[in-house]
């Protein structure tokens, strides 16, 4: 298979201004995110979207592969659609471009789960550790017995009424998909779950499509406030 991996990277985010060119422990967050993925040696091409001329130059600078595109799009799937339309690809990823400890091991369990034939969509879960349990900002992930998600939440799902002690995962912001599973995504409209949870995958659910997930030990920190910036570098720095 011809795999592409995408990083949507907008400039214009809200709860931390500039994060994509934050430094994280000294190293910009988009370059870490870019490096982590460039690593996986299953990848035909890694490529920024953005609609940042300032990203754009700061991708030149660093040798990275980008492409512009549109300001209008509303989420990462969207701006992922549109380098789909012009890079032919059998699977395309989309790896959040605020995922800082993205590593190879990720894109590899990712692209295992895209494997079959009838997978249209698929993504990636971890143990939750305990302080993500209840954190809003960790999205939670039930799937069925055959791996496929049930329902995605920012809420503590499972809830364990009798606390007999429920194992909870943790969603993480890498996807895959195949060219229809994209066309059909941005052909919909934004769907009253997706718009009530603030979560882009909710769209494939609410019109049927499945969304396959597989399971990796090692967990990563989504980047949108200070109080990230600040576990994340504690995390580096353990692991330095």
């Amino acid at each position: 298979m011809k795999v592409i991996a995408v990083i949507p990277a907008r400039l214009a985010s809200t709860r931390l201004p500039r994060k994509m060119l934050r430094e994280i422990a000294g190293v910009p967050l988009l370059a870490r995110v870019y490096k982590g993925v460039q690593q996986c040696s299953a990848l035909d091409q890694v490529i920024v979207a953005t609609d940042s001329d300032e990203i754009t130059r700061f991708c030149h600078e660093q040798g990275f592969t980008v492409r512009m595109t549109s300001s209008a799009h509303k989420s990462g799937t969207e701006r992922v659609h549109e380098i789909s339309e012009s890079v032919l690809a059998d699977i395309y990823l989309n790896v959040q471009g605020d995922e800082p400890l993205t590593r190879p091991e990720h894109i590899h369990s990712l692209i295992a789960v895209m494997q079959g034939a009838s997978v249209e969509v698929g993504t990636l879960m971890t143990p939750a550790a305990e302080l993500d349990v209840r954190n809003a900002s960790a999205v939670k992930v039930v799937t069925d017995m055959s791996g496929r998600a049930l329902y995605f939440s920012r809420a503590t799902i499972p809830h364990d009424r009798d606390g007999i002690g429920a194992q909870y995962f943790k969603h993480l912001g890498f996807y895959g998909y195949r060219k229809d599973a994209l066309d059909k995504f941005v052909a919909w409209p934004e769907s009253a779950l997706e718009r009530t949870e603030r979560l882009e995958q909710l769209r494939f659910l609410d019109h049927g499509v499945a969304i396959h997930v597989g399971e990796t030990p090692f967990d990563t920190v989504g980047v949108d406030t200070e109080e990230d910036v600040q576990r994340v570098e504690e995390i580096l720095n353990q692991n330095s």
